[in-house]
C-alpha cells in the first residue's frame, strides 16, 4: 500500500513538472476532442435517440459510431501519401463537428447511421493525425512522452466533456448537441497550431502502437493505425491456431459486453436504477478522472506479476461486477441505484488493466511480429465495439434495461474461461521484433537500422 502511495505521488510531481516540456499548444485540440467523443457524444447520443427511436436504436446509433473507427487506416494512409498533417487533422475535426450538427435534423434512422458512423470517421481521423504527427515532428525516444501527454489531454478533456454533459442532460437535447458542435469547432483553432510535416517518406513506418502506457477508456477513439508491410491476412489462419487467437477471442468477449454496457450507459442507469444522466455522467466523470492516475500502477503491477495474471484478474473483477450490477437491478434493495454507480467505478478502473496487460499480451505471444498483431488487436477491439453495442441495443429492447449487465457479465465471463487456456507468462527475452518479425526472428535490416541509430 505504502508503494502505491508513493508511486502516485511521484506521478503527480511528474505532472507538475514535466507538463511544459512534453506538451504542446497544439494538445489543446485534442483536449477539446476529447471533451466532445470521450464525453458528451456517450451521453448526449443515448439519451436522444433513447427518446426518439427506442433502447434498439441507441444500440444501433452507438455500433455505428464506433464502426467510425475503421476507418483510421484510411486516414493514416492518405496522411502517409500526401504528408498534409495539420490539414486532415483539421479536416477531421471539421467531419467530426459536421456529423453532431446534422444530427440534430436527422429525421430517420438510416440519416441517425449514417451520421453516427461519420461523427465516428471524423473523431478516428483526428486521433490518428494527432499521433501520427507527434511521431513525425519528434525523435522516437521522446514519443512515449509525448504521447503520453496527448492522451492525458484527451482524458481531462474527457472529465471535463462527462462533467459538462451531466448539466446539459437536463436541458433541451438540441442545446448539448450545438456546444458539442461548437467545441469541435473551437478544436479547429489550435489544431491550426499543429507543426507542419515536410514533404518527405519516413525509411522505417511508425507502430504508433509501440508506445505501450497510452491505452484509453472504450469511448476514446484511439485505435492506433500503424503500418503493417502488407496486408496481414495471409496470416490469420496461423494466428488461430496458436495462443494469440485465444487471446483476441477473449479480448472479443471482453470488450463486446464492456463496451454494450457503456453504450447504453446513461439510459441503463436511468430506466434500471431510476439515476438521473446528470448523476451518471458525474460519477463516470469522477471514475475516469481517477482512472488518469492508474496507467502507471497497471504497468507497474504488469511487469511485476506478468500480463497473463494481470489480464485475468481484470477480466474477474468486470465479471464481478456486472453480475453485481445486475443482482442490484433486479432485487429491490434500499439504495441500489447508488450502490451500482459505486461499483461501477471498478469498471472504468480496471480498463487500464485491461490495456495495460493485453498490450503486452500481445507483443509477447503474437505469432506474427508486434506490429502485425497490433493490427489484429486493434481491429478486434473495433469489431467489438460495433458487435456489443449492438446486441446491448438488441437485448435492452427485447428483455429490458436491467437485462443488460447479465449480457456483459456472460460475455467478460466467457472471455475469462478462454484467458485461463493462455500459456503462463513468457520470459522477458521473448519480447518481438520493432520492425514486426516474430520472436527470435528479428530481421537483419531491422537490426542493422536500430545499429544505425545509436
Amino acid at each position: 500500500m505504502a508503494s502505491t502511495v508513493a508511486l502516485l505521488e511521484k506521478q503527480l510531481t511528474s505532472l507538475r513538472t514535466d507538463w511544459r516540456r512534453w506538451a504542446e499548444p497544439w494538445y489543446l485540440a485534442y483536449a477539446l476532442l476529447g471533451a466532445v467523443i470521450g464525453g458528451l457524444m456517450p451521453i448526449l447520443l443515448p439519451l436522444a435517440m433513447n427518446q426518439r427511436g427506442g433502447a434498439a436504436q441507441v444500440g444501433l446509433v452507438m455500433a455505428a459510431l464506433n464502426l467510425g473507427g475503421l476507418f483510421s487506416p484510411l486516414w493514416g494512409a492518405l496522411a502517409d501519401r500526401s504528408r498534409l498533417y495539420r490539414w486532415l487533422l483539421v479536416g477531421g475535426l471539421l467531419v467530426t463537428a459536421l456529423g453532431i450538427l446534422l444530427f440534430l435534423f436527422a429525421q430517420s434512422a438510416l440519416a441517425w447511421y449514417t451520421l453516427a458512423l461519420i461523427q465516428g470517421m471524423g473523431a478516428a481521423g483526428a486521433a490518428t493525425l494527432a499521433n501520427l504527427l507527434v511521431v513525425e515532428t519528434h525523435p522516437r525516444r521522446e514519443w512515449d512522452q509525448r504521447i503520453g501527454w496527448l492522451q492525458t489531454a484527451y482524458g481531462a478533456g474527457q472529465v471535463v466533456g462527462l462533467l459538462l454533459a451531466g448539466l446539459l442532460s437536463q436541458a433541451h437535447p438540441s442545446l448539448g448537441f450545438l456546444i458539442a458542435a461548437g467545441l469541435a469547432v473551437v478544436a479547429l483553432i489550435p489544431a491550426w497550431r499543429a507543426p507542419s510535416v515536410a514533404a518527405r517518406r519516413l525509411r522505417v513506418r511508425p507502430l504508433l502502437s509501440l508506445v505501450r502506457h497510452t491505452r484509453w477508456h472504450p469511448s476514446a477513439p484511439l485505435r492506433y493505425f500503424h503500418f503493417p508491410r502488407r496486408l496481414p491476412f495471409r496470416h490469420f489462419g496461423r494466428i488461430l491456431r496458436s495462443p494469440f487467437g485465444i487471446f483476441l477471442l477473449s479480448w472479443f468477449l471482453a470488450l463486446s459486453g464492456s463496451i454494450g454496457f457503456f453504450a447504453l450507459y446513461p439510459v441503463l442507469m436511468q430506466q434500471a436504477f431510476q439515476i438521473d444522466a446528470s448523476v451518471s455522467s458525474t460519477a463516470m466523470a469522477v471514475a475516469v478522472g481517477i482512472g488518469l492516475f492508474f496507467y502507471p500502477l497497471a504497468a507497474r503491477w504488469s511487469e511485476r506479476l506478468g500480463p497473463v495474471r494481470v489480464f485475468r484478474s481484470a477480466l474477474a473483477v468486470r465479471t464481478g461486477i456486472f453480475f453485481l450490477i445486475f443482482a442490484l437491478g433486479a432485487l429491490p434493495i434500499p439504495g441500489r441505484g447508488w450502490l451500482a454507480l459505486i461499483v461501477f467505478t471498478g469498471v472504468v478502473l480496471s480498463w487500464s488493466l485491461l490495456s495495460v496487460s493485453g498490450t503486452a499480451l500481445t507483443a509477447h505471444i503474437s505469432p506474427v511480429g508486434e506490429g502485425e498483431g497490433l493490427g489484429f488487436y486493434n481491429a478486434t477491439a473495433a469489431l467489438a465495439g460495433v458487435v456489443g453495442s449492438g446486441m446491448a441495443g438488441s437485448i435492452a429492447a427485447g428483455w429490458s434495461y436491467t437485462a443488460v449487465p447479465l449480457f456483459s457479465a456472460v460475455s467478460v465471463g466467457l472471455g475469462l474461461l478462454l484467458a485461463l487456456a493462455l500459456p503462463g507468462d513468457p520470459p522477458e527475452n521473448t519480447d518481438p521484433a520493432e520492425d514486426g518479425s516474430p520472436p527470435g526472428k528479428r530481421s537483419e535490416t531491422g537490426s542493422a537500422e536500430r545499429q544505425s541509430k545509436l
